[in-house]
C-alpha cells in the first residue's frame, strides 16, 4: 500500500535520496525546502504523508507537525531526528506518527511510511464507518462475503413458509436472523414469538408452547392458549431446539407433521398458523448418531438450513459491528463517543471473539462506559482483548520496530510462539495456517540466523547507504 508524501528537507542531497528510495517502493513524492513552503503547497497539493527533517530553516520539523495536526488532520507526520530522546518525545508530543534517528536507512524510511499509510488506511476506514454503518435489517450490521451470503438466503427464503433451522456458535445472532426472516415474511404484521427450549423443564415447556385447559393440573385455573396459537399467523422461533427433551420432541413431530396442537389437559385440537423457525449452537447430526434428538424430527425442521459463521470467519464485519454497538452504547449513556482509535480498532481485529457478535458487544459497552475522550483507546478495551496470543504478539512488535517486512514477519512468528508457550498447535490456528508451516518457518528462521552469523564472522562490514 503506497501513497503521496510531501518531503521537507532544505538539504538537498539528503532530499534526493529520501526521493529515490521512496520513489522505487511506488511512492508518489514532492518535496519542499521549509516548513512555510510545505504549508503552502499543501494548500493546493493532496498528500497522505509528510516526512520532515527537524531542523529546518525558518519553522522547525516540531513546529510544522503542530500545524498539521491542527490544519490536516487526516495527515501523518514522520520526523527525521537527531537522535536524542528529546526531540523524539517532542516530536511525539506533537502528533508525528513516527520518528526515524539520523543517518536513516532507505529501506527503513519505507517501512516507516508504509506502517503510516496502513495506519492512516484504517483510520479512514474507521472514519466512514462513523459517516455511515451499515446495517442490512433487524440490527444485522456487516458487509463481509459471509453475512451477504447469509442475508440473501434469508430473503430467498422469506417469502416462503418453509420451516427454517439457524445453527451457528452462541452469540452469533440467530435470533437476529429469524426476526429478520419473518420482518421479511408476508406476515410481518404479526407476532414473533420467542421460546427458548432449554429454559423450561419437559412439563412446562409443553404448557407454554401448548397450552392448557381449566383444571389440567393444580394451577391451572383457566384455560390458556400456547405460544403456538399465541403467535397467530406469524412467526414462533424454537431456539436452542438441541435441548429439547426426548418425549417433547415427539409431541413437537406431531405438531409439525399435523399442524395441529392439542392443550394440555384438553380432547380438542386447535389448527396451528404459524411459521416454525428453530435455532441451535449444537451439532444435531451427532446427536441423531447418538440417538439423543430423533432423526425424523431433524429432517422436519432442517427443510432450509442457514449456518451462521462465527464472528472470527466473518473479520470484514468487526468493525462495523463495533461502530454500530458505539452508537447504541453511546446514545444510551450520553456519553460523546465517536469512535475507535486505530489502535484499539487493530487489537479488536486481532481478537478471535469466541463469544462471537455478543461478546463483541459487551466489550464495546464496557469500553464506552470507562471512556474518558470522544474515542475509544487500547485502555479502554476489556483485559482479555489485549492478553489473547495474536494481541501479545501485535504489541510485541511495538510501533517503533523499523525492520524490513520480511523481518517483521520472522518476529511475528517468534512472538506467537512465545505467547503461546511454543505449542505449534496454537500458533498456527492464531497464524492462520498449518503445522507444517510453522515448522518450515522455524527452520528458515534458524537458518537465517546462522548465515547472518556466519556472515559477520567471516565478512568486513560495509558502510550502508544513508539517508
Amino acid at each position: 500500500m503506497t501513497g503521496s508524501i510531501l518531503i521537507v528537507e532544505d538539504d538537498a542531497d539528503a532530499a534526493m535520496l529520501l526521493r529515490t528510495a521512496l520513489a522505487k517502493f511506488g511512492w508518489r513524492v514532492t518535496e519542499s525546502q521549509s516548513a512555510e513552503d510545505a504549508l503552502r503547497q499543501l494548500a493546493t497539493l493532496s498528500a497522505d504523508i509528510v516526512l520532515t527533517d527537524v531542523s529546518l530553516p525558518g519553522m522547525s520539523g516540531i513546529e510544522l507537525c503542530e500545524k498539521l495536526r491542527t490544519a490536516y488532520p487526516d495527515m501523518l507526520a514522520i520526523v527525521i531526528t537527531a537522535g536524542t530522546v528529546d526531540v523524539a518525545i517532542a516530536a511525539i508530543r506533537a502528533s508525528a506518527f513516527d520518528f526515524i534517528d539520523k543517518p536513516a536507512k532507505g529501506e527503513v524510511v519505507a517501512i516507516a511510511a508504509q506502517r503510516a499509510m496502513s495506519h492512516l488506511a484504517l483510520r479512514r476506514e474507521l472514519a466512514a464507518l462513523r459517516a455511515k454503518t451499515v446495517v442490512t435489517s433487524d440490527g444485522i450490521a456487516g458487509t463481509s462475503p459471509a453475512l451477504k451470503t447469509t442475508m440473501e438466503l434469508v430473503r430467498r427464503v422469506a417469502a416462503t413458509d418453509a420451516t427454517v433451522l439457524i445453527t451457528g456458535e452462541s452469540g452469533t445472532g440467530k435470533e437476529l436472523v429469524a426476526k429478520a426472516l419473518h420482518h421479511s415474511s408476508a406476515n410481518a404484521a404479526e407476532p414473533f414469538v420467542a421460546v427458548n427450549c432449554a429454559a423450561m423443564p419437559p412439563a412446562l415447556l409443553e404448557s407454554e408452547l401448548f397450552g392448557h385447559v381449566r383444571g389440567a393440573f393444580t394451577d391451572a385455573k383457566s384455560d390458556r392458549d400456547g405460544l403456538f396459537i399465541q403467535a397467530g399467523k406469524g412467526t414462533i422461533f424454537l431456539d436452542e431446539i438441541g435441548e429439547m427433551p426426548i418425549e417433547m420432541q415427539v409431541k413437537l413431530l406431531r405438531v409439525l407433521q399435523e399442524r395441529k396442537v392439542r392443550p394440555v389437559g384438553g380432547d380438542q385440537e386447535l389448527q396451528v398458523r404459524a411459521r416454525v423457525i428453530t435455532a441451535t449452537n449444537r451439532d444435531l447430526e451427532a446427536q441423531v448418531a447418538r440417538k439423543q434428538f430423533r432423526e425424523d424430527l431433524y429432517y422436519r425442521i432442517n427443510v432450509v438450513a442457514i449456518p451462521l459463521p462465527p464472528l472470527r470467519e466473518r473479520r470484514d464485519d468487526i468493525l462495523t459491528l463495533a461502530q454500530h454497538f458505539i452508537e447504541q452504547a453511546a446514545e444510551r449513556s450520553g456519553k460523546a463517543v465517536r469512535g475507535l482509535h486505530a489502535d484499539a480498532a487493530r487489537r479488536l481485529m486481532a481478537y478471535d471473539w469466541p463469544g462471537n457478535v455478543r461478546e463483541l458487544e459487551n466489550c464495546i459497552e464496557r469500553a464506552v462506559a470507562v471512556c474518558l475522550l470522544d474515542e475509544i483507546t487500547v485502555d479502554d478495551l476489556a483485559p482479555r482483548v489485549l492478553t489473547s496470543a495474536t494481541a501479545q504478539a501485535m504489541a510485541a512488535l511495538g510501533p517503533g520496530d523499523l525492520i524490513t517486512l520480511e523481518e517483521q514477519e520472522r518476529r511475528y512468528v517468534r512472538n506467537v510462539l512465545a505467547a503461546v508457550n511454543g505449542n505449534k498447535t496454537h500458533a498456527a490456528k492464531v497464524l492462520g495456517i498449518d503445522r507444517r508451516s510453522v515448522y518450515r518457518r522455524i527452520d528458515e528462521d534458524r537458518e537465517t540466523a546462522t548465515a547472518t552469523f556466519e556472515e559477520s564472522r567471516t565478512t568486513p562490514t560495509a558502510p550502508s547507504q544513508t539517508l
